[in-house]
């Protein structure tokens, strides 16, 4: 049973490549409190190539990014780019 789960992952993994990319993560920042620093945030991310769109919701303190088709930034880059903003990343969930 467990070869079979094995091989069907596989399969889908060769099958889908693109699926190993993720179209939109959340990030989980601490720090934020005002619109200065959502736009602060927004200015620093849409910069990258990678990004589509980004979203901040201070009321959460999370920050949705959308990636452009197989585009993706890793997580050491997000944790720098969020601590060179200012702010602590507490969470990526992707």
């Amino acid at each position: 049973m467990k070869l079979k789960t094995l091989l069907t992952s596989l399969i889908l993994t060769l099958a889908f490549p693109m699926a190993s990319f993720a179209k939109e993560i959340t990030l989980v920042v601490k720090g934020m409190t005002c619109a200065f620093c959502a736009q602060g945030i927004e200015k620093k991310f849409k910069r990258k190539e990678a990004v589509k769109d980004i979203k901040v919701d201070l009321d959460t303190g999370k920050v949705l990014i959308s990636f452009k088709d197989k585009a993706d930034i890793g997580d050491e880059e997000l944790q720098k780019m969020i601590k060179d903003s200012g702010y602590t990343l507490e969470k990526i969930e992707r």
